[in-house]
């Protein structure tokens, strides 16, 4: 016998599926006991009014009763993370998730749990089904939502191609760049003032490049190259971006025009001259990846 509880799907294909929340759970206990029954129902009372030593006795014997309930395991875990007793909590939230890798609010009370200890992931992850892509894509949805973006972006890594990962990397990347554009607007301020807006476009794409966003950055420096077309550093931007995005051929065109606008600006010029030498190495050139890396001046 088993426990249905009605809850919002764990992640789908499509990321604007979304789970906003957690819908209330309506139990089905028809097959169970009375005893079961009056023992569940006041367990979830005693929680909703924060008494929750006695909420964890009542759910205990239910598991007497049930021993293999997961859903059980899962409010144990909840009510000791709202008791603040983690220990407890993580220890029902791993039973619960092992039970079922694919269920998405199982895991996200986990994440919470270690959150709250600030523990890292992988302090578990050799103890559930990590390996499991449903649990994976449940866990790049848990930290999109978290707004950790760079670790789901890392999860996502892991897993294999789909509509899901392309949807959630784009919603991901759309997230980054609104918060670099939010930094941008502060760190620029006085550069918008004084009516520089090649200076502006320089910082927020220097800020894409560090976080990685070369989809983006392909596509941004393309157009300032067209907008700003002495400007050096927006040839290295869209050299760069292509490089990093498996299109060593282009990206080497464009580092070959940045070198031509380039005139006294070594650190620049030692950028471009590393980018030049990977996207060689890309093509398997690498007398030329050689050539340009022995361009490099240190202490620049």
């Amino acid at each position: 016998m088993c426990v249905c509880m009605l809850q919002t799907a764990y992640a789908q294909e499509e990321p604007s599926k979304i789970i906003q929340e957690e819908e209330s759970a309506e139990v089905f206990l028809e097959e169970y006991t009375d005893e079961f029954q009056e023992a569940f129902f006041e367990a979830i009372k005693q929680k909703g009014i924060q008494n929750y030593d006695r909420a964890v006795n009542l759910f205990l014997e239910c598991k007497r009763l049930d021993s293999e309930n997961k859903v059980i395991d899962h409010e144990l875990a909840k009510t000791y993370l709202l008791d603040k007793k983690y220990f407890d909590a993580e220890k029902y939230a791993i039973e619960a998730l092992i039970s079922d890798a694919g269920n998405y609010w199982y895991l996200d009370t986990l994440v919470a749990v270690l959150e709250r200890q600030s523990n890292a992931f992988e302090s578990v992850q050799n103890i559930i089904p990590f390996e499991n892509e449903a649990l994976q894509k449940n866990l790049a949805l848990i930290y999109f939502k978290r707004k950790k973006y760079n670790d789901a972006l890392t999860i996502l890594k892991k897993i294999s191609t789909s509509t899901f990962k392309d949807e959630l990397t784009i919603k991901i990347e759309d997230s980054l760049s609104q918060k670099v554009n939010e930094a941008s607007i502060k760190t620029t301020k006085a550069i918008i003032v004084n009516n520089d807006p090649v200076r502006s476009l320089e910082l927020n794409l220097e800020q894409q490049i560090k976080l990685g966003q070369f989809r983006m950055v392909e596509s941004r420096a393309k157009e300032a190259v067209e907008l700003y077309p002495l400007q050096p550093f927006f040839y290295y931007a869209y050299g760069l971006a292509l490089q990093k995005n498996n299109k060593s051929s282009q990206a080497i065109d464009v580092l070959q025009s940045a070198l031509d606008y380039l005139f006294d600006d070594q650190k620049l010029a030692n950028r471009i001259y590393q980018t030049l030498s990977d996207a060689y190495n890309g093509i398997n050139n690498f007398s030329k990846a050689n050539e340009y890396l022995r361009k490099i001046k240190p202490g620049f």
